[in-house]
């Protein structure tokens, strides 16, 4: 196991983020979205959301300030220069729209040696304002080298 593995199961404060009608539009158009949901506030409307939906991976977007609190703690100690994207894995709740102030917080869920890499596992839970759960992500990033 690794000297880290101490840090397994530390949780980071939360952090808000408030989502905005123009930053879904902009991340929206960056990925080639085009349905209309996304980017016309009536046609939101007219289907029953408050404000333009987000797409489901603008959770990169409200959560990573929380991930990356732990992805930058010096008790977890990541090498960045033989870091690599492991993976990512979600699981949705209700839409996120313009409007919506999202929490997140984030758990080190495990850190774990093999092969030669070191796994680092973290644990996003985002919440809107009305406290339901709109995505929980799993994010893996490996340390190549460090064992």
């Amino acid at each position: 196991m690794s000297v880290n593995a101490q840090v397994v199961g530390k949780r980071y404060a939360p952090v808000t983020y408030a989502v905005g009608r123009e930053k879904i539009r902009e991340y929206a158009s960056a990925v080639g979205e085009t349905n209309p949901l996304h980017f016309d506030v009536d046609a939101a409307r007219a289907a029953g959301y408050a404000d333009v939906v987000a797409p489901p991976m603008f959770a990169v977007v409200y959560s990573f300030r929380s991930l990356g609190g732990a992805l930058l703690d010096p008790e977890v100690g990541m090498n960045f220069a033989l870091m690599v994207h492991g993976g990512q894995e979600f699981a949705w709740g209700p839409l996120v729209v313009g409007g919506d102030e999202i929490s997140t917080a984030t758990t080190v869920k495990d850190i774990s040696e093999r092969g030669g890499m070191t796994f680092y596992v973290f644990e996003s839970v985002s919440e809107n304002q009305r406290g339901e759960q709109v995505c929980v992500g799993t994010w893996t990033n490996i340390v190549r080298g460090a064992a």
